[in-house]
Order: C-alpha cells, then sequence, then structure tokens
C-alpha cells in the first residue's frame, strides 16, 4: 500500500525532533515498521498517521501531549487498537501507542493490581493466573486495558463481580494540559467518576488499579445448539434464571466451516454460544445442563478450565470489515428470536452474526449515577453485525444493519458505548442518558475545555 506522498507536511516538530524528544521511538513512513505499526483491527480502516510514538512512561505520554497541543496536531490514543469506529488511528496526525507500557504489579495480599494501560486483557489474565486471581473484562484477549476500561468493561464475570469499572479503584491520568493526575473516589472524584464509562474523553489512562478476585478453573467453553425460534428464546430465558456465576455470550450466527462442527451444519444458522460459570463446578454442571437439554448440541466443549482458555490467542492476519449495531434490549422472546433468524436470513454478508449478551447480577446492583456507564437496569445487550470483504458493499450492508435494528428496538434507547461504530452526537447522547450526557460535559469543560481529546466518541465541554 502506497504511503502519501508527504504525510509530515502538517507537522511540527519535524519527525527527526520528534525521535530526539522520544529517544528514536518514533515511528514514521519510511520505517520497516510503519506498515504493522499503523494497522488496527478492524478492516476497511486505511489511515496513514505522519507518527507513531510508542510512549514508554507516564513521562512520555505528558511530553506528547503537550507537544501536540501546543503545535496544534491532532492526537489519536491507542492501547489495543480494536476501536470499532477507528479512533486507534488518524490521517496524518501523530498516534500515541501505549502498547510498550505493559507494566504489572500484583499485591496478592490485597487483591490488586497496578497494570499500565498498554497491557492487552490477555496478558494481564494471564499473568494473574499465576495467583489464582483476575478481574473481569471482555471476551477478547487482544483488547487494550485503556478502552475497554474506560468504556465500562462487559465480559465473561460481569453478572458475577460487575462491569471492568465496578472493579477499578484508581487511575492515573494524563490532562489535556498535560499534567499527570492520581484519581480515585478521594482525589478527583468527578474525573474519577467520568473515566468510570466516560471512554477517552477526559485524558489519557496510563496506569489503573484493579480490584482482583479468586478465579481460576471455571466451567466454561462453547456450546453450539440448532439455532430455532425456540432455542433461542429458551436459551436466553435460561441464561437470565441462571444464579450471578453465570455469564452468557450468545451468538446466533452462520456456521463457519470449523472442524469441530458437522459438515453438513456449515453454512447454516446455529447457536454459538461462550458459556462460564464462576463458581463451584458440580454446581455449575447443574446450570450448564439445562442448556444442554435445550437441544442436542451439535459441539459441546464446557468443561473444568483454567479461566486463562477463554482468551486464546488470535489470529494475526484477520481484520474483519464490518457493518454492525449495539443497543439494549428488554425481552428476547419467541417473537424477537422468529426476527432475529428471518433478518440474518437476508444478509448478503459472508457472515451474518446477533450477539445477545445477558446482563443483570452484580452489575445491575450498582448505582445507575455510581459511575458514567448508566445502563446498569439493562437486561439484554445486542449485537447485530455483517461481516463483508468489498468495501464497495457497505452501503447494502449498513442498509441491512439499520432496518434490523429498528425492527428490534424496544423501550431502550441507550447503547453501549465500546461497540459504538463512526457515529453521530445523537448517537453518542444515547449512550449517556437521564443526565449523564450533562454532568460528562461539565466534567469535560473542567478537564478539557478546548476538546483537544476529541478522537473518541466524543462529549464536547459544557460552554
Amino acid at each position: 500500500m502506497k504511503v502519501k506522498s508527504n504525510p509530515t507536511a502538517q507537522i511540527v516538530p519535524s519527525i527527526s525532533e520528534l525521535r530526539a524528544l522520544f529517544n528514536g521511538r518514533v515511528i514514521a513512513p519510511d520505517d520497516p515498521r510503519y506498515e504493522q505499526a499503523r494497522a488496527v483491527f478492524y478492516g476497511g480502516i486505511d489511515r496513514h498517521p505522519a507518527a507513531i510514538v510508542r510512549v514508554v512512561d507516564a513521562g512520555d505520554v505528558s511530553r506528547l501531549v503537550s507537544v501536540a497541543r501546543e503545535a496544534e496536531i491532532e492526537l489519536a490514543i491507542r492501547s489495543g487498537g480494536h476501536s470499532n469506529a477507528g479512533h486507534s488511528t488518524i490521517e496524518g496526525g501523530i498516534v500515541l501507542d501505549l502498547s510498550a507500557m505493559k507494566d504489572l504489579q500484583i499485591n496478592v495480599q490485597d487483591k490488586t493490581a497496578w497494570a499500565e494501560a498498554g497491557l492487552t486483557a490477555g496478558e494481564y489474565v494471564s499473568q494473574t493466573a499465576a495467583y489464582g486471581l483476575t478481574t473481569g473484562f471482555g471476551d477478547t484477549g487482544t483488547v487494550g486495558l485503556g478502552g475497554i476500561t474506560l468504556g465500562g468493561g462487559v465480559g465473561y464475570l460481569v453478572r458475577k463481580h460487575g462491569l471492568t469499572i465496578d472493579n477499578l479503584l484508581a487511575a492515573e491520568v494524563v490532562t489535556a494540559a498535560g499534567e499527570l493526575l492520581h484519581v480515585d473516589d478521594q482525589n478527583h472524584p468527578d474525573l474519577f467518576w467520568a473515566i468510570r464509562g466516560g471512554g477517552g474523553n477526559f485524558g489519557v489512562a496510563t496506569r489503573f488499579k484493579f480490584q482482583l478476585h479468586n478465579v481460576n478453573t471455571i466451567l466454561g467453553g462453547m456450546l453450539c445448539l440448532p439455532a430455532t425460534a425456540d432455542t433461542i428464546a429458551s436459551f436466553i430465558a435460561e441464561a437470565e434464571s441462571a444464579p450471578d456465576e453465570l455469564s452468557a455470550i450468545v451468538n446466533v450466527m452462520t456456521a463457519p466451516p470449523m472442524p469441530f462442527l458437522p459438515a453438513d451444519v456449515h453454512g447454516k444458522l446455529i447457536i454459538m454460544a461462550m458459556l462460564v460459570y464462576a463458581g463451584d463446578n458440580e454446581v455449575g454442571d447443574q446450570f450448564i445442563a439445562k442448556f444442554r437439554s435445550i437441544a442436542i448440541p451439535y459441539a459441546d466443549m464446557i468443561r473444568p478450565i483454567p479461566y486463562t482458555e477463554m482468551f486464546p490467542p488470535e489470529e494475526g492476519g484477520y481484520h474483519p470489515i464490518a457493518a454492525g449495531r449495539t443497543m439494549f434490549v428488554d425481552q428476547v422472546t419467541h417473537a424477537e428470536a422468529e426476527m432475529i433468524l428471518n433478518r440474518l436470513q437476508r444478509s448478503t454478508g459472508s457472515m451474518a452474526v446477533t450477539q445477545l449478551r445477558v446482563l443483570g447480577g452484580a452489575m445491575s446492583r450498582v448505582p445507575a449515577d455510581a459511575t458514567a456507564f448508566a445502563h446498569r437496569k439493562a437486561r439484554i445487550m445486542v449485537n447485530l453485525a455483517a461481516l463483508y470483504e468489498n468495501p464497495d458493499e457497505k452501503e447494502i450492508h449498513e442498509a441491512w444493519v439499520t432496518e434490523f435494528a429498528a425492527a428490534l428496538h424496544q423501550s431502550d434507547n441507550g447503547a453501549y458505548i465500546n461497540f459504538l461504530a463512526n457515529v453521530d452526537e445523537a448517537q453518542v447522547r444515547a449512550a449517556y442518558p437521564n443526565g449523564t450526557w450533562e454532568r460528562l460535559a461539565a466534567i469535560k469543560a473542567r478537564y478539557d475545555p478546548d476538546n483537544f481529546f476529541h478522537l473518541n466518541q466524543n462529549i464536547p465541554p459544557q460552554k
């Protein structure tokens, strides 16, 4: 891929000056590492930063923020590069890349950990597992801690231990002024409230202090069943009635040609569910049996496993292009399940998926105004997606997913900020209902009055 002829034209200071400031940790278009360094997780995002600076500590972060602000250079913040909207990169500006910041300090006695924001979920889980401890993040090992934490964090332990932000005890944040702040309930409590769900609007989080929980061997894995209106509705009903120890991610999707699935199932709609029971395995077996009894499984991989196995290594070359929507619904009955199947069958994408995540449990018992994540009473998160290869087909798949979301919409107008793609202000506002947006805008005005940090699901400062 050809790099633009003069991508550094707008940059002050020059690339050589940046390299001097950051001891050579600058990747420019003439660097052989550039193509790999500029790539992000999702396909269809092809941007050419003028420079990528791999910071190594909070001092680097503060220095780069100050340089970019003073020179009026656009700055994108990258932790794991999984932003659905492509906010992890930029055309022509600078990427502040946190991926080299991977220090993890584990206090086994207090069951806490200080983790730098460049760690991935898989790296964190792997290291804390040595002590039989963990913190709940999402469901993908390569996601960076920075992005998933600031947006909320909905994963395999959401019903047992809440969101990631419910286990965040403190953080260190570099503000738009280049100042490094320690934030917690006692220090800058307004900022601490805002970063728990408000995304990257308020600064660059460099370190997080997390609560750890005793999670070692769990009962978990994949369960694949036939997808019918009855099986989908029954699966969701069982997940809702299960104890907090059980969290489920239910994908209704076209069966991929995987060797563990019968050949005659390939290409058909199936339920591919990921289940975790974080409690006594014998007790968990009784609840897992209810899911197994819904239909004869195509594949049953649920067994006692280390929690780390829920975060397997991913293929590095996988960069899907997807049209997607995220939303919350109140129920998935036979009628909604029938609609889901019908809509999936209409997709012309290479793969169509409806992901259902039953919420509740510990997440729902946190007061709605305790953090900037305002969806504590949401019952089911839904993510709709059509994957495709040809960028020219974007309008077709966007129309499909837009109509699908409208048909499935119920009483909840909200959305989970971490799963939003490139959207307008109205859609970002919907992610922060009941006064949350206004409160965040006021805090934004205190810590970033010029909206320097705007390459995110942006909340402009209150005027």
